[in-house]
C-alpha cells in the first residue's frame, strides 16, 4: 500500500497538533498523581502520554481510517496489537513522548515518533522535536532531510566511518542482559566516547545527522526503532540486528546496532558485543 509525501504531511500535522494540545502543556506542569510507574522507576508513564496518544490515534482515524494504529500505550492495554504489524496493509506505530522520563523530570530531550509500516516494511518515518518544533523525516523512495519550524529543510547524511578508536556512540546498555551487559560495558571504553540521553529519538537524530558515529541500542519495541531505523538508512547508515539479521518492526527482541557503513557495524558487533 503506497503512503505519499502528502501522506506524510498529514501524518506530521496530526502529531504537531497533538503536541500543542496535549503535550507540551503539561511539560513541567504534571499535576499529582500525572506520573506513574510501568515496570519501574525507571519506565514511566505520565498523563501527557496517555492524552497525547488518545488525540494521535483519533485523528489517525479520521485521516488513515484503514490503517492498524498501535502506539505504546495502546499496547500496554493489549499486547495483540504488536503480533498485526506484520500483516496490516498500513500500520501506523506511535510514540507519544519518547524519553518519558526525562520529560517527567524536566528534561527539554524527548520527542514524537512515527513509523508507517506496509506488510512489515517500514515506508515512513518522523521524529519530532516539540521543544524546538523540528523534524526529521524518511520517506522511502525520497530520502531523509531534517525540517525547522520555518519549514527549512536539508538532506541527512551519516558520519564518516573511523577508526574505532575515534567513534563516538549511543548506547543502552543498562538494559542488556548478563553477562553481555558487563563485557559491552567495559568494551565501551575502546571507543572516543560514548553517551546515553534514555531518549531514542534524540539518539537517532544525532547519528542520522552525522553527529555521532553509532547506535547500540537492546530492547527493540518498534515505536522506539522503526522510525529511526528507516531515517538512519535513507540517509546512507547501516543497521541490524546483533546476530547480522536485518531489523523490522515485526521484531521485538535482542539488540540493534546501527552504524555509517557494514564495515563499521562488523567492526562494533566484532569489539563491542563479541
Amino acid at each position: 500500500m503506497s503512503f505519499s509525501r502528502a501522506d506524510l504531511d498529514r501524518l506530521s500535522t496530526i502529531l504537531a497538533e497533538a503536541a500543542d494540545a496535549e503535550i507540551m502543556p503539561r511539560f513541567r506542569s504534571l499535576e499529582d498523581g500525572g506520573i506513574r510507574e510501568k515496570t519501574g522507576a525507571l519506565d514511566l508513564v505520565t498523563d501527557a502520554d496517555e492524552q497525547g496518544e488518545w488525540m494521535i490515534r483519533d485523528l489517525c482515524a479520521k485521516a488513515f481510517p484503514n490503517a492498524l494504529f498501535v502506539g505504546e500505550e495502546s499496547v500496554a492495554r493489549d499486547k495483540g496489537l504488536l503480533d498485526k504489524i506484520g500483516s496490516a496493509d498500513l500500520a501506523i506505530i506511535v510514540d507519544p513522548i519518547d524519553g518519558t522520563s526525562n520529560f517527567a523530570w524536566g528534561m527539554p530531550l524527548f520527542g514524537v515518533m512515527a513509523a508507517v509500516v506496509s506488510r512489515g516494511e517500514t515506508v515512513a518515518g518522523l521524529i519530532y522535536d516539540p521543544v524546538g518544533q523540528d523534524w526529521q523525516k524518511g520517506l522511502k523512495g525520497e530520502g531523509a532531510w531534517g525540517e525547522s519550524m520555518h519549514g527549512y529543510t536539508r538532506p541527512l547524511s551519516v558520519a564518516r566511518p573511523d577508526r574505532l578508536s575515534e567513534m563516538t556512540g549511543l548506547s543502552s546498555w543498562y538494559l542488556m542482559p548478563e553477562p553481555q551487559r558487563s563485557k559491552t560495558v567495559a568494551s565501551l571504553a575502546k571507543t572516543k566516547a560514548c553517551f546515553n540521553y534514555r531518549c531514542a529519538a534524540y539518539e537517532y537524530r544525532l547519528i542520522s545527522d552525522g553527529l555521532v558515529h553509532f547506535s547500540l541500542h537492546y530492547k527493540l519495541m518498534p515505536w522506539d526503532h522503526a522510525a529511526g531505523v528507516l531515517i538512519h538508512s535513507l540517509a546512507g547508515g547501516y543497521s541490524a540486528l546483533l546476530d547480522g539479521t536485518p531489523y523490522d518492526a515485526t521484531k521485538h527482541e535482542g539488540g540493534i546496532i546501527s552504524a555509517p557503513d557494514r564495515e563499521s557495524w562488523e567492526l562494533i558487533r566484532r569489539e563491542l558485543v563479541g
